[in-house]
């Protein structure tokens, strides 16, 4: 992969700052911080460049819960005409104590990954990633199952229950927290960061040969802008005492040292989930082989639910040869 041009999303505060200073020391030409608001991303990029001492930051506007915003980003991706070798899908979320649908009718947490899917469907079918381009995504430590307090639902199970047995329903459900969704803001976003994980081994098997992606969690990092819808509780009381305990809050640099450390893998893992080691939260971070993770109905049925949400796909759809693909 060429160290050109990388673009970051959520660059504005936490992990994403974090990662967009990281790319600019390890030598990358051009990296393209996101933000919702253009006058915030315009201040990022001066004070990354300040920092760094290298004039290599390049703000762009994009809100990806607001379509007008999104499309405005593209159009000037593509007047650029130049390709990305890096696409760090970064922002993200912690949803409320009560339940929050977006405009677009999406449960908030999940909204990230909608407009990170048609930011990269668009992206690819415009040719405006490069052949051999990486793609990051941020999924979390409850995806693999074994964090306490967090629980993922069984989309079989659930789709079994409710949508006789679709689970391209269940999962759509699950990401417009419909009225068969018994929400948790816990469930909730473990039940994001594992459509993530899904949706990321689904389009594995659909980009070009030469390209790949990854689902990465970032381990235990609680200096960021994650959480600042959350609730009181967890953010005056359960981060606090979280801060506490060793190994549970690494900085931000070194949290989103496992994205640089990803965007370096070779295809022959594409698709796959990295995180922190069983019963751990931080240090280095492993392939996750759970079955869940692993399951195709699953990562297909999350891919499809995707598109239904967002109204957009894939004009290539799957490639021969990457069927295979768990």
């Amino acid at each position: 992969m060429r160290h050109s041009t990388a673009l970051v999303t959520g660059a504005t505060s936490g992990l994403g700052c974090a990662a967009a200073r990281l790319l600019a020391d390890g030598g990358w030409q051009e990296v393209i911080v996101t933000g919702r608001s253009l006058a915030k991303v315009r201040e990022t990029a001066t004070e990354l460049a300040a920092e760094t001492k290298k004039q290599v930051f390049t703000p762009l506007e994009l809100d990806l819960n607001r379509a007008a915003s999104a499309q405005a980003a593209f159009a000037e991706l593509v007047k650029r005409g130049r390709p990305i070798d890096l696409l760090l899908l970064n922002a993200g979320l912690v949803p409320t104590k009560k339940r929050v649908i977006t405009a677009a009718g999406v449960e908030a947490s999940q909204a990230p990954l909608i407009g990170h899917h048609e930011l990269t469907v668009r992206l690819l079918d415009a040719n405006l990633l490069s052949p051999d381009a990486r793609i990051v995504i941020t999924s979390a430590e409850p995806a693999r199952g074994g964090v306490p307090m967090f629980k993922t639902t069984d989309l079989p199970a659930f789709a079994g229950k409710y949508f006789g047995g679709d689970q391209t329903m269940a999962a759509e459900a699950l990401i417009r927290s419909g009225p068969d969704v018994k929400y948790s803001p816990n469930t909730a976003y473990a039940d994001a960061k594992l459509v993530i994980a899904w949706w990321a081994a689904a389009l594995a098997r659909r980009l070009p040969s030469g390209m790949a992606v990854y689902a990465v969690s970032p381990g235990a990092s609680n200096d960021t802008q994650v959480a600042r819808n959350a609730g009181p509780m967890l953010k005056y009381v359960m981060i606090p005492i979280v801060n506490l305990i060793p190994g549970m809050n690494q900085t931000p640099q070194t949290a989103a040292g496992r994205y640089i450390q990803a965007s370096t893998f070779g295809t022959e893992v594409s698709g796959q989930f990295f995180a922190s080691a069983k019963g751990k939260f931080s240090g280095p971070m492993e392939l996750q082989r759970q079955p869940h993770l692993h399951d195709r109905g699953s990562q297909e049925a999350a891919w499809q639910a995707v598109v239904r949400v967002s109204g957009v796909d894939l004009v290539r759809g799957e490639r021969p040869g990457r069927l295979g693909n768990s």
